[in-house]
C-alpha cells in the first residue's frame, strides 16, 4: 500500500466526485481517505438474524425478513396517497408502505422475486406493516459484502437533502476497503499487541465497520480505543520528558530568611499533613534544574493560598520576582488582600495590577518590576500585557487555569529569559480520568485534607412548600450572630428572567426581614463595579445580616462569619457550581449549613446532582459524579467543550482503558524515550505521522 494512500483527498474515492466531496467535508469535516476511515458508527443494526413473518413481534425493533412482493396496490388516505405492497413467505404476510416516491418505487419493484427487507415493524390489527423498508434482492445480498451488523453512521439533515444516506456512506466506505485491499500499516509494536492480546489494525478497521458478530466488534473498538488513548498519552508523557531535560529551570537552591521567618513567625496555623507535603513537592521541584509544571489541586478553603504563598518567598529568598494571575477582578483583589494580611510586617513588596488600577499607580508598578524592587505582582490578564516587564520573574502562579487558553499560558513563559516555575491552581477538583488527560503533561499535587478545626458542612435538599420553616431557621441562626448567603441562579440566556427571580426574591425576603431589625445587601452583575464593591464591603464588616446575590460570588469570597447559604432554584446549578458556592460558607469554626431550595418538579439527572450534594462534601468524588452526567466536554465550561477531540475513545466511559494506555506509554518511554528499538519502529513511524498532521492542542483544547 502506497504510505501516502490515506492522505489522498476524498474526491477522489470513486462514488464520491466534487458536490458530495465538497458536503461531506463542510459536514462532517471529511477531506481525506483518513478522516473517511475515522468516521467510525455510532452503533449498529444486527443483521444476523433473518425473521418470519409468524415470528415477528411488537417490539419497535428493525428486524429484516425473506419473502417475495405478490400485489402492488396504492390506496387513498386524507392527505395524499400510500403505496402498499403485500410481502409473504411460507408462514404468512405482511405489508411494506411508501408514503412518498411511489412512480420510481414501483417502477423498481419485482413481483415473485425472493427480497431480503429490513426495517421497523408496527402492527395494525392482526397484519404487520414495515414503512419505507430498505430492500435488497436476495441474490444480490447473498453476493454482496456480508455486513451482518450493519453501522450506523454521524449524519445530518444537509447530508440526508442531499442524498447521502447511511447506505451511501457505508457503500464509500466498502469502496475504500476495495481500493486498499483492506491493508493498513500497523502501529503498534509486537510487543502491546501481544501483551493485551490486541487483534491487528486492519482486522479492527475493517470490525468496526463491517463487524461480522458483536465479539469481532467489541475487539475492533477496544484496539481502537486503547490506540487513540494511547497516542495521546504518549504525546504528553513525551512532552513531560522532554520539558524536564530540555528546559532549564531556575534552581531555587537555598531556603533563606523570608521562607524560614514566615513560617516560624506569621503562619496562623499549623499546616496540614497535605499542605506540608505539596510543600515538599514543590520545593524538590524548584530545586531541580528542571522547569517546574505542576498542578495543585485542592478543595474549596483546603489552604491553596498559603502554599502559594510559601513557594513565592523561596523564589524572593533565591532572588526572584513572582506574580500570581487570577481571572477576575474580585479574585485578584481577594488574593491581593489575602496575601497582603498573610505578610503582615515582612518587608516584601506586593502590588496589585487589574485593568481599573489608575494610570499613575501603573506606572509605578512598572517601574518597580524592572528595577526589581517590586517582589511580588497579583493581577489579572492585565499581568500579560507586553508593558508589563519583569527584572527577574522566577515563579508564575495561575489561579483557575481553565479560564486562561494555553496560549495566555505562554506569554507567562516569555516574561523571562529563562522560564519561570509554573503553578497552576485550581478549586475545581479535576477527576483522575480527565487530568490525565488535560493535564498529562503536568506533575499534579493534591490537598486532600481540611486545616483543623473546620466542621463539615451539612446540606440539606428542601421544597419550596417548606419555605416557612427554612426562613424561621435564618432567623434563629442570625439571632446567634451570624449570616446568611441567599444565591439566585445567572444563567445567560434568560437575564431578564434572571433579574426578575432576583428582584422577586429579594421583595420577598425584605418582607419577611424587615428593616430596621435586618439589613440586606444585594449583588448582581447589573451594578456598576463599585456598587458591587460597597455592598460586599457593608457585608465582610457585618453591617448586613444576609446577602442576595445572582453567582457573581461564586469565586473566593471569605466571610467567616457567614454560616448559611440557601441556593434558590438549586436544581438549575450544575454540580460543580452548587460545590463551589457552598464552599463559601464552612470557613470559620461554627457548623455551617446548606440548604438546597427546589420546585417539585426534578428531572432524573437533577435528582443526581442533589442527591450527590447531600451525600458528599468531597469535591472529588462530586467532580466524577459530574463528569458522569455531563461528559468531559461540558465540565470545562465552553472554551474547552472541544476538550479532547477523540475519534472513538470515550474518557469517561473508557477510563479502565485510559489507563491502560497510559502505562503503557510509560513503560515505552522508560525503555525507549526516542523510540529508536527495532521493535518500536511501527510506533515511531505512527507517532511522527500523527505529529505532522495534528498536534496534540488539537486533542486538547
Amino acid at each position: 500500500m502506497n504510505p501516502n494512500f490515506l492522505q489522498t483527498p476524498i474526491p477522489y474515492l470513486k462514488g464520491v466526485g466534487p458536490n458530495r466531496a465538497e458536503i461531506l467535508r463542510t459536514e462532517l469535516g471529511i477531506e481525506t481517505y483518513r478522516d473517511l476511515l475515522q468516521l467510525f458508527p455510532n452503533r449498529y443494526l444486527d443483521k444476523t438474524q433473518y425473521y418470519k413473518i409468524n415470528q415477528l413481534q411488537p417490539s419497535g425493533a428493525d428486524v429484516q425478513v425473506v419473502g417475495k412482493i405478490i400485489h402492488i396496490k396504492t390506496v387513498e388516505q386524507k392527505r395524499g396517497k400510500r403505496l402498499v405492497a403485500k410481502f409473504v413467505d411460507e408462514t404468512g404476510e405482511m405489508e411494506l408502505v411508501w408514503f412518498r416516491g411511489h412512480k420510481w418505487i414501483r417502477e423498481q419493484l419485482k413481483l415473485n422475486e425472493p427480497y431480503v427487507v429490513f426495517g421497523r415493524t408496527s402492527r395494525y390489527g392482526s397484519v404487520f406493516s414495515m414503512p419505507h423498508p430498505e430492500m435488497e434482492l436476495l441474490s444480490e445480498h447473498q453476493a454482496g459484502l456480508k455486513i451482518a451488523m450493519q453501522p450506523i453512521y454521524p449524519s445530518t439533515e444537509k447530508l440526508s437533502a442531499k442524498g447521502i444516506t447511511n447506505r451511501v456512506i457505508s457503500k464509500m466506505i466498502q469502496q475504500l476497503f476495495l481500493e486498499s485491499k483492506g491493508q493498513f500499516p500497523e502501529s503498534l509494536s509486537t510487543n502491546i499487541i501481544g501483551e493485551l492480546k490486541l487483534i491487528s489494525k486492519s482486522e479492527a478497521l475493517f470490525n468496526i465497520h463491517f463487524p461480522k458478530n458483536q465479539d469481532l466488534l467489541a475487539k475492533a473498538k477496544f484496539r481502537l480505543k486503547f490506540e487513540e488513548l494511547f497516542f495521546v498519552q504518549l504525546q504528553l508523557i513525551s512532552k513531560k520528558i522532554v520539558r524536564k531535560q530540555k528546559i532549564k529551570g531556575l534552581p531555587f537552591d537555598k531556603v533563606g530568611e523570608n521562607f524560614n521567618s514566615f513560617f516560624n513567625q506569621h503562619l496562623p496555623f499549623e499546616l496540614t499533613d497535605a499542605q506540608k507535603r505539596v510543600v515538599k513537592e514543590i520545593r524538590n521541584d524548584m530545586g531541580s534544574n528542571a522547569q517546574m509544571n505542576r498542578l495543585l489541586q485542592g478543595d474549596v478553603g483546603s489552604g491553596k493560598t498559603i502554599v502559594a504563598l510559601m513557594c513565592m518567598l523561596l523564589a524572593i529568598d533565591n532572588g526572584f520576582q513572582t506574580c500570581l494571575m487570577a481571572p477576575t477582578e474580585i479574585l485578584a483583589t481577594q488574593h491581593f488582600n489575602g496575601l497582603s494580611e498573610l505578610l503582615g510586617d515582612m518587608k516584601i513588596n506586593i502590588s496589585l495590577l487589574t485593568g481599573s488600577t489608575k494610570k499613575s499607580i501603573r506606572n509605578n508598578i512598572h517601574e518597580q518590576l524592572e528595577n526589581g524592587e517590586l517582589h511580588i505582582l497579583v493581577g489579572t490578564h492585565a499581568v500579560l500585557e507586553d508593558k508589563v516587564q519583569f527584572k527577574n520573574l522566577g515563579l508564575a502562579i495561575i489561579d483557575e487555569q481553565h479560564r486562561f487558553g494555553v496560549a495566555q499560558r505562554s506569554k507567562l513563559w516569555h516574561k523571562n529569559e529563562i522560564p519561570p516555575h509554573i503553578l497552576v491552581m485550581t478549586a475545581t477538583p479535576i477527576p483522575r480520568t480527565l487530568a490525565m488527560s488535560l493535564y498529562g503533561d503536568l506533575d499534579v499535587s493534591v490537598i486532600d485534607e481540611l486545616p483543623p478545626g473546620r466542621k463539615p458542612i451539612k446540606t440539606v435538599h428542601r421544597f419550596d412548600s417548606n419555605r416557612l420553616k427554612v426562613f424561621q431557621f435564618i432567623k434563629d441562626e442570625i439571632k446567634k450572630g451570624r449570616q446568611i448567603y441567599i444565591v439566585y441562579p445567572l444563567i445567560k440566556e434568560s437575564e431578564a428572567l434572571d433579574y426578575k427571580d432576583l428582584m422577586d426574591g429579594y421583595e420577598s425576603i425584605a418582607r419577611d426581614f424587615p428593616m430596621p431589625e435586618y439589613q440586606i445587601s444585594i449583588v448582581h452583575g447589573k451594578m456598576k463595579s463599585s456598587d458591587k464593591d460597597y455592598e460586599m464591603e457593608r457585608f465582610a464588616k457585618g453591617e448586613t445580616q444576609i446577602m442576595v446575590a445572582t453567582t457573581v460570588i461564586e469565586v473566593g469570597v471569605n466571610i467567616p462569619n457567614a454560616s448559611v447559604m440557601i441556593i434558590e432554584s438549586a436544581e438549575r446549578f450544575g454540580l460543580s457550581q452548587l460545590h463551589q458556592l457552598r464552599g463559601r460558607v464552612g470557613r470559620g469554626a461554627e457548623q455551617s449549613f446548606c440548604i438546597l431550595m427546589t420546585g417539585s418538579k426534578l428531572s432524573e439527572d437533577a435528582k443526581t446532582r442533589l442527591q450527590t450534594m447531600v451525600r458528599s462534601n468531597d469535591g472529588f468524588e462530586i467532580a466524577e459524579v459530574d463528569l458522569k452526567l455531563r461528559g468531559p466536554g461540558d465540565l470545562m465550561g465552553t472554551q474547552q467543550s472541544g476538550l479532547l477531540n477523540l475519534k472513538i475513545a470515550d474518557i469517561v466511559k473508557d477510563n479502565q482503558i485510559l489507563q491502560t494506555a497510559r502505562y503503557h506509554a510509560i513503560q515505552l518511554l522508560k525503555n525507549d524515550p526516542k523510540l529508536e528499538k527495532p521493535e518500536n519502529s511501527v510506533v515511531r513511524m505512527a507517532y511522527s505521522k500523527m505529529m505532522q498532521q495534528s498536534n496534540i492542542w488539537n486533542y486538547i483544547s
